[in-house]
């Protein structure tokens, strides 16, 4: 059956126009119901466009209803951010089936999605192949340690930018370069420039964004989706912070999606 495309179909109008959106990460393991309706409202308030829930290790056994409060509360599309096919819940908008292109273990390349695509194909969620390149952020990530990866180095655009290529040139729809979460700093400007130039597919950015004037410069350098987790569990006034700048940006785009 053909797969449901209709996040994917409005996330490319906003590429084609230059239109930047914002994703809000939540791990289940830091998240309580009231602290997940606090940031729920927040999101709502604050024009939020994506709701991502999911971690590098999940411990928790929360997920599931973590998806049906949100949902009940907003309506964000709300996409998992797996790290395994224990992961998929149907009561879910999307889910990012990440592709850790980065990384040389074939589990994250392609095993774990051979035992996943047949709960994915029946469970009604929207696929978003993404081609996931983990960045070194000054210190090792739970991403990095548990996918047994190396990330990329944080000051070689050039090897992130035929990475990414080759990730588009396999198929993916979207590319995420991640610092991961806890990053001691974020993404370089220079290194998501040199992925822009290269790829015409999305590309989402997150990892060490914990001031307005990072956001601002990872748009900047053209990122299409600004990912932020980490920060806001510490100072969730700080999705306002991001979705101003977010709204600078878009101000000056001549026709909105």
């Amino acid at each position: 059956m053909p797969f449901n495309r209709n996040l994917y179909q409005k996330q490319l109008n906003k590429y084609s126009t230059g239109y930047k959106s914002f994703a809000v990460l939540l791990d289940p393991d830091n998240l309580d119901e009231k602290g997940c309706l606090e940031i729920v409202a927040r999101c709502n308030t604050h024009s939020v466009d994506y709701i991502f829930l999911g971690g590098s290790l999940v411990t928790q056994n929360n997920q599931d209803f973590l998806i049906k409060l949100i949902k009940a509360n907003t309506d964000i599309p709300v996409i998992i951010f797996p790290s395994s096919s224990l992961q998929i819940n149907p009561d879910a908008d999307g889910i990012l089936l990440l592709s850790l292109i980065s990384g040389r273990n074939p589990e994250f390349l392609i095993g774990q999605h051979v035992i996943a695509a047949p709960l994915l194909k029946a469970s009604g969620l929207e696929i978003l192949p993404t081609g996931y390149m983990l960045v070194d952020s000054g210190r090792q990530t739970t991403a990095s340690y548990m996918s047994g990866t190396m990330p990329l180095p944080h000051d070689k655009p050039s090897v992130a930018a035929s990475t990414a290529l080759a990730g588009e040139m396999l198929g993916l729809h979207l590319i995420y370069l991640d610092g991961g979460s806890g990053a001691l700093y974020p993404v370089t400007p220079a290194m998501i420039q040199a992925v822009r130039q290269v790829i015409s597919i999305p590309l989402l950015v997150g990892g060490g964004i914990n001031s307005p004037q990072k956001a601002s410069a990872a748009l900047a350098a053209g990122a299409d989706i600004l990912v932020v987790g980490n920060h806001i569990e510490k100072n969730p006034d700080f999705i306002s912070q991001v979705a101003q700048v977010i709204q600078t940006f878009n101000a000056s785009v001549p026709v909105h999606p």
